[in-house]
């Protein structure tokens, strides 16, 4: 009605390493590196199983740009196309660091379960993929280690300013 060029996108799980400690794969990477490096002993979650379509932020914003430099605006579905459960993201986090045994520092609390958890959270990216010929850059692997590198820098960061 007013001419705008309007792009509306639905955006799954976008991780970085910039994501708030709130969110579960934060909850994970700095857990595993405070774990790491000494400084904790547990990490404390809700459902494991729950699946999500977790994707790197960076790639995410490469398709939000797509979108907006098109012909004529459209509405995309931005993620993955891939789940990947918790425990997964969980055991990834923790053998990258060396731990194999992660069940002994994962405490289940049943006060981080939602009530009205959605199991299998996945996108379908067909129309992204195909109209934008977007794909994301960086794998689940990649962006757990990513994630879990980076909370370990800052983690070591705060502990070297607090012993000054």
């Amino acid at each position: 009605a007013y001419g705008i060029f309007t792009c509306n996108g639905i955006l799954f799980n976008h991780e970085s390493p910039l994501r708030g400690i709130q969110f579960v794969t934060r909850k994970i990477t700095d857990g595993v590196a405070r774990i790491k490096l000494g400084l904790a002993k547990e990490i404390r979650l809700g459902n494991l199983e729950a699946k999500r379509d977790w994707g790197f932020a960076g790639d995410y914003v490469e398709a939000m740009w797509l979108m907006l430099h098109q012909n004529n605006p459209d509405d995309y579905v931005v993620g993955t196309g891939e789940n990947y459960s918790v425990k997964e993201f969980v055991k990834l986090a923790f053998a990258y660091v060396g731990i194999k045994d992660w069940q002994k520092y994962v405490k289940i609390d049943p006060q981080f379960k939602r009530p009205a958890e959605v199991p299998n959270l996945c996108a379908s990216p067909k129309k992204v993929f195909e109209k934008l010929g977007w794909r994301p850059k960086v794998s689940f692997e990649e962006l757990v280690k990513m994630m879990v590198d980076a909370d370990i820098k800052r983690v070591q960061n705060l502990k070297v300013r607090s012993q000054n």
